[in-house]
C-alpha cells in the first residue's frame, strides 16, 4: 500500500453563517485503502464528504490531489480528477434498467443514436471486474433489485468512470447480513484494485472488518485519524462520543471551549 495520500485535506474549516461546522480538519485517503470515516450525527461527516465533493466551498485550508494543490469550484472539477461519491439514497432511477442507470447523463452515442451494445458490454465488464455474480441480467430494472444488489449498481456506476476513490455513505445501512456481507467484500475489492474508499459509517462491525484506517470526528474536529489495528471498539466509540480515549483524541474539549 502506498504511503503517499491520493488526496489531502489541510487544516479546512467550514461554516454556515456564524456556526462553524467544520474545524481545521486534516483528512487523508490513500490508494488501496478503505478509510472509515466516523463521528456522531452532528460531527460533520456529511459536510466533510460534499467539501469533498465539491458541494460546498471550503472557508480556508487546501485540497490537494496526487500531493499539488487543485482548484475545486464544483462537483465537475472533483468529477473529472476521478472522485465519485455514492450517497445513501444511491441516486438510481427504478424506472430504468442497470444499463441506463450506469450510464444515466454520460450515454454513449453513435452519432445521434445511442450505442447500446458498447454500453451494455462495459457495464457487464465493469460488474465482472468487480466480481459481482448476484445480477442475473444488467438489462434488469432497478426496480426488481435487492437493496443489496441496488448497493453494488450504485458502486459500480461511481468506478465505472476510470475513478481513482469512491466515497461510500453508510453502504449497508438497512441491509440484511447477506446483502451487506456482499456489499462489504465489494467495498474490500475496490480497495485491492488501488482505489482509494472512504466508507461512512455507523456499524463499528462493518467498520472493523474492511478499513485499514479509522478518522473520527467530534463536534467538528479530527479527534483521531490511525490504523484500525490500533484501535479496538471502544475507544472508537469513546472518541466519537467524547472526542478522546486515554492519551488519543483532542486535548481540549471543544464542547465548553469558546469559539
Amino acid at each position: 500500500m502506498s504511503t503517499a495520500p491520493l488526496l489531502q485535506l489541510r487544516s479546512v474549516n467550514k461554516s454556515f453563517g456564524n456556526v462553524r461546522v467544520l474545524h481545521d480538519v486534516d483528512f487523508s485517503v490513500y490508494p488501496g485503502q478503505v478509510t472509515a470515516l466516523v463521528g456522531d450525527n452532528g460531527a460533520g461527516k456529511s459536510t466533510l464528504v460534499k467539501v469533498i465533493a465539491g458541494i460546498y466551498g471550503r472557508d480556508d485550508g487546501d485540497y490537494l490531489f496526487e500531493g499539488k494543490p487543485v482548484e475545486v469550484t464544483g462537483p465537475r472539477d472533483v468529477a473529472a480528477m476521478g472522485v465519485e461519491v455514492v450517497y445513501q439514497d444511491l441516486a438510481l432511477c427504478d424506472n430504468l434498467d442497470i444499463v441506463q442507470n450506469m450510464f444515466l447523463g454520460r450515454e454513449s452515442r453513435k452519432g445521434v443514436v445511442l450505442d447500446e451494445t458498447s454500453m451494455e458490454s462495459r457495464a457487464r465488464e465493469t460488474l465482472a471486474s468487480l466480481s459481482v455474480r448476484t445480477v442475473k441480467s444488467v438489462r434488469q430494472s432497478v426496480a426488481s433489485l435487492s437493496g443489496g444488489q441496488r448497493q453494488t449498481v450504485a458502486i459500480a456506476k461511481a468506478v465505472l468512470w476510470n475513478s481513482r476513490i469512491v466515497l461510500l455513505d453508510e453502504p449497508t445501512a438497512a441491509l440484511g447480513v447477506a446483502q451487506t456481507r456482499q456489499v462489504l467484500d465489494l467495498v474490500r475489492r475496490l480497495a485491492d484494485r488501488g482505489l482509494g474508499v472512504v466508507l461512512i459509517s455507523h456499524n463499528m462491525v462493518d467498520v472493523f472488518e474492511v478499513a485499514d484506517r479509522i478518522t473520527a470526528l467530534y463536534l467538528g474536529r479530527v479527534a483521531a485519524d490511525v490504523p484500525t489495528s490500533e484501535l479496538n471498539h471502544s475507544q472508537v466509540v469513546e472518541l466519537i462520543t467524547a472526542g478522546r480515549s486515554g492519551s488519543l483524541g483532542i486535548a481540549e474539549n471543544p464542547a465548553t471551549a469558546t469559539v
